[in-house]
């Protein structure tokens, strides 16, 4: 006869595990005995790779600063429009690397090609569709938050400089519509961006300089589509994206302004108490 494995001391038996408890682990990929799952598995290899990056680049103080700040008491939704406003301008930035794809700058082939990409090209017409509608919502959603800012008075110190660099982001957004407009070549874009340029040309000093540029020339041609597709592609969404990147970067060390309301009713309290 075999002999029998004398029982464990009862401090030394594991916990009395609950109903249920083993098949939700062999559910989830995990031994029934215990163990560590697939999925812990790859959480661990994920954070041993995370740290491996940030023991070489410090990086998570930076994304700590931008992630984990003080937000004002009376937050609402109208602090999320410049978020709102950097996913359009995102948007805008990948469906116009596809809309390149196949669109040619050429006066001959411009239309054409734009046919071609909203007939033919497969989602071609939903993409150039949000390329197009999206262009108008990052507009109105740049003005709104500049109204925003305005109303709230978060323009004022120290906030001069985030107002500066916002001011001059819509004008590079309605530089933008106004470069992407012509790429199509038709009738109605030719003539609009005409209007556009000498209305330009009638500022003073600088106007018929910038409008001779802007043209390659004294009339538009295929000197004016080339120069307008380089400006709407590579130009301006540069200057964007270095402007967005500054302006992130005060946002992030200078946090946000509580709503007006809020001080209003610190100054009454104060009064109060005084």
């Amino acid at each position: 006869m075999s002999k029998l494995t004398p029982p464990l001391p009862k401090f030394l038996r594991p916990a009395p595990r609950p109903p249920g408890e083993q098949e939700r682990e062999a559910g989830n990929g995990a031994a029934p005995g215990g163990g560590d799952t697939p999925r812990d598995a790859a959480a661990e290899k994920g954070a041993q790779v995370v740290g491996w990056l940030d023991e070489r680049s410090n990086i998570s103080p930076i994304i700590r600063a931008n992630l984990y700040r003080k937000v004002p008491k009376g937050t609402n939704w109208f602090y999320t429009l410049g978020s709102a406003t950097l996913f359009a301008f995102v948007s805008q930035a990948v469906t116009g690397v596809f809309l390149a794809m196949y669109y040619e700058p050429d006066t001959s082939r411009a239309y054409d090609s734009a046919e071609h990409i909203t007939n033919e090209v497969f989602l071609g017409e939903l993409v150039r569709g949000m390329h197009k509608w999206g262009s108008t919502v990052m507009v109105v959603l740049v003005f709104l938050h500049m109204a925003r800012t305005f109303v709230f008075g978060a323009y004022k110190y120290p906030r001069e400089i985030q107002w500066i660099i916002g001011v001059v982001l819509m004008v590079l957004s309605l530089a933008m519509g106004l470069t992407g407009y012509l790429l199509p070549f038709d009738q109605r874009s030719f003539w609009a961006t005409a209007v556009a340029t000498n209305l330009i040309a009638s500022a003073p000093i600088i106007g018929p300089y910038m409008a001779d540029f802007m043209r390659g020339g004294a009339e538009f041609g295929a000197a004016s589509l080339a120069r307008f597709y380089a400006l709407h592609m590579l130009v301006v969404p540069g200057l964007i994206a270095i402007l967005i990147g500054a302006h992130l970067y005060l946002v992030a060390k200078l946090g946000t302004t509580a709503p007006p309301w809020l001080k209003a009713e610190k100054k009454a309290l104060g009064r109060e108490r005084i």
